[in-house]
């Protein structure tokens, strides 16, 4: 997939077809026996209110020429009857719809939202954050009247049409081919419309996706934006992409607005005709009761055709959200587990790389045939210039991208050929953006083993020399902290992800410049922790201060697509090869100092 930006709309990767609205169905389905429930009261409460016209019919023709004032209260207090039976069966049909569409709702964000953890890393990458919130959110909330009233009145409508023309046909059945002269006008409408407001949601939707990356972007780079004092431009740019919201927004409202008063009005000519040709006996010969309890049903069967008018056009509307969502909910995952993956065992952390080659893109390789054994319990550094492929070693080996070529073993176990979970839960990494959760201290750290006690957690802050930072705040542990931990030092952040990493207890530790934000004193407390947290474990560690991985067992010199050299920090200087080169530069670097 192409990378994608605030200011490039999405392209769609496959149409919309009717046959994705069985899938909507699938979220439906569950709740049958409720909406048969729902819908029994709502065909009951129909039929009640096509007695209505009836009783007029009798009050004008017999009622009141016969001067049968009984027969007119009966008359009366049933139509009251039917009018209170009608609102308390209103009454219980907007509350368990309502409930039933915001259940639905409630299944379909935890399906994509439970996809969306599932997906690589390339997919994050492609696309901004907030193309994606909003997939999440905005669209699937545009939804919620489609789902709340639309569904469900459907069908009450088609129920409410079906028993409106048996009552009109039992009236008088030339009237009621009178009634259906326009229908074709309506059909023909409907059809010239549709296309034209698909298209312009699609738009709309491509708009609101900008605007919402957009703004995401800005929040989350907002100390940048005012360190470089760049909010008139800012400003600018949300402008344009707020006009292009707008007009979008007005043209789609404009064509979605031609459907309601072209049905509308199809109606009261309609009504119209059924009044000139009864007035004027014009092939019928219609009492004046007859005729006004024609027109009665007459607009009891063009409320429902407008509400069904009315749906389509919220259907069409919606297929340009819920083409986004069925996208998003179709997109596969690139690392998935194989159908015969097996879980990955207890291991003791003996690493194999058999000529691997990897690219991120095609024809631009990163690494290139890389071979090299590590015995459990061994920690190896990676050091090379930026871009060379270290990041991307520990990337394989967690197993986020998949090799091209070549293959990589834990203790002896294909790693492609194990399952995800089994194989991450025995790993720890710990990146240079340190991500803290918004809740307590004690959450955060317990995110590493959910079922650790409080005391495991302290125990674990106070190896990583954590602890006394942590009870100098204001609720030792039980501090709240903002999202990612905003309220912290780039060192407090790091020392909290060392203390939540020792607690999940990982044979296999991934450092990736995890204490390039500590200063020298803290870093020289931590590598007394770092002992602790490395004692037994196979750990791969890139820093770009090299102070920090002079005690490794192995350093590895990565360039070129290769490991260009490979020995201890004293045999390496001795080599006087690349890595002494990179080492003396620095040592020169902080004499300068």
């Amino acid at each position: 997939m192409a990378r994608n930006k605030f200011d490039v709309d999405e392209e769609l990767q496959q149409e919309f077809n009717w046959r994705q609205y069985k899938r909507l169905g699938q979220y439906i389905k569950p709740y049958k026996k409720r909406i048969v429930q729902i819908l029994f009261v709502i065909i009951f409460a129909n039929v009640l209110g096509m007695f209505g016209p009836y009783f007029t019919k009798y009050a004008i023709d017999t009622a009141i020429p016969n001067k049968d004032f009984t027969a007119l209260l009966i008359i009366g207090g049933l139509f009251l009857l039917t009018l209170i039976i009608g609102g308390i069966c209103m009454r219980y049909r907007i509350y368990h719809i309502t409930e039933l569409g915001q259940d639905v709702l409630k299944d379909m964000r935890f399906d994509i939202f439970s996809h969306l953890q599932k997906l690589s890393f390339s997919y994050f990458d492609s696309r901004p954050h907030g193309k994606i919130l909003i997939r999440v959110v905005n669209y699937i909330n545009t939804l919620s009247d489609l789902l709340s009233n639309g569904l469900i009145n459907l069908i009450s409508d088609f129920f409410n049409v079906f028993i409106t023309l048996i009552f009109m046909i039992f009236l008088d059945a030339r009237l009621t081919l009178w009634s259906l002269a326009l229908m074709p006008v309506l059909f023909a409408l409907v059809m010239v419309i549709k296309n034209k407001q698909r298209k312009a949601y699609q738009i709309l939707s491509n708009k609101q996706s900008n605007m919402n990356a957009y703004i995401h972007e800005s929040i989350a780079g907002i100390k940048i934006t005012q360190s470089f004092a760049r909010e008139k431009e800012n400003y600018q740019v949300f402008k344009d992409i707020n006009q292009e919201y707008r007009s979008s927004w007005m043209k789609a409202v404009k064509i979605q607005f031609l459907l309601w008063p072209g049905v509308q009005n199809i109606s009261v000519i309609a009504t119209s005709l059924i009044y000139f040709v009864g007035i004027r006996q014009i092939g019928v010969e219609v009492s004046t009761g007859t005729l006004i309890a024609f027109i009665g049903y007459i607009n009891n069967f063009w409320n429902p055709v407008i509400n069904i008018g009315n749906f389509y056009n919220s259907l069409i509307t919606a297929t340009a959200y819920l083409e986004r969502i069925f996208e998003t909910l179709d997109e596969q995952p690139e690392i998935i587990d194989h159908d015969n993956a097996e879980v990955l065992p207890q291991i003791e952390g003996t690493i194999d790389f058999e000529h691997v080659t990897f690219s991120y893109e095609k024809d631009k390789t990163i690494l290139k045939d890389i071979s090299f054994h590590v015995a459990p319990g061994r920690s190896i550094a990676l050091v090379g210039p930026t871009g060379a492929g270290k990041t991307t070693i520990i990337n394989l080996l967690s197993r986020f991208y998949d090799v091209d070529s070549g293959k990589i073993l834990i203790d002896g176990h294909d790693i492609s050929n194990v399952t995800l979970p089994s194989l991450r839960s025995q790993m720890g990494v710990m990146l240079q953006d340190t991500f803290i959760f918004s809740g307590t201290i004690l959450e955060n750290i317990r995110y590493g083993r959910l079922e650790a006690t409080k005391e495991e957690i302290i125990e674990a802050a106070k190896v990583v020399r954590a602890h006394d930072f942590i009870m100098e705040l204001k609720d030792g542990y039980e501090t709240v902290v903002e999202e990612r931990g905003s309220t912290l030092s780039a060192g407090q952040r790091q020392l909290l992800a060392f203390a939540r990493t020792l607690l999940a207890n990982p044979k296999i530790l991934i450092l990736d410049e995890a204490t390039s934000s500590i200063d020298t004193k803290t870093e020289e407390l931590l590598q007394l922790g770092l002992q602790q947290l490395l004692k037994g474990r196979t750990s791969f560690i890139i820093a770009h201060r090299l102070s920090t991985i002079k005690n490794s067992d192995q350093i590895f010199y990565i360039a070129d697509q290769k490991i260009q050299e490979a020995g201890n920090h004293r045999q390496s200087m001795e080599h006087r090869g690349l890595y002494y080169h990179l080492y003396q530069s620095q040592y020169d670097l902080i004499k300068m100092d």
